[in-house]
């Protein structure tokens, strides 16, 4: 599992014309599910995520965690993060978990996100629909965080 942390003033998801999801300052998560992600690499994927320390403390070191600050996370699926870009200049999706399998883990991840946040903090994007995402990036602040070894890729 994959996830593309952001830290934002604001983030937003319109889905047909209309705004879904809309979260003031925080993390925008940008989440790839793979072949073989579980419920596991959904929980420490969140863990990461949540205590990731990304957010200034009183000194302007990164030293604070999304929970620290009482921020909230939006979470968008997207599949494009798990494709293999190795080689040629197409990717591939085969490391890319198929809709069914994907959507429940993305479904766990929001479990997750949910039970250490609370429900009011946490927003979601809309799994397999044409999005439209917009954000302020704070920093800019951008990290790729996986649960796979760098060896296993």
């Amino acid at each position: 599992m994959k996830g593309l942390v952001q830290r934002v003033s604001e983030a937003s998801v319109e889905v047909g014309g209309r705004e879904i999801s809309r979260i003031g300052a925080g993390i925008l998560l940008l989440l790839g599910v793979e072949q073989g992600d579980g419920d596991k690499e959904a929980k420490d994927l969140c863990r990461k995520v949540l205590t990731y320390r990304i957010f200034p403390d009183d000194t302007g070191r990164m030293n604070r965690s999304v929970l620290d600050t009482d921020g909230a996370l939006l979470v968008v699926p997207q599949f494009t993060l798990a494709a293999d870009t190795s080689s040629g200049t197409r990717p591939g999706f085969s490391r890319a978990a198929g809709p069914d399998f994907a959507i429940d883990r993305y479904a766990a991840f929001l479990q997750f996100a949910r039970a250490d946040m609370g429900a009011d903090r946490v927003a979601e994007g809309c799994f397999g629909a044409d999005m439209k995402v917009s954000l302020i990036n704070d920093g800019p602040v951008t990290f790729m965080l996986s649960t796979r070894d760098r060896h296993e890729r």
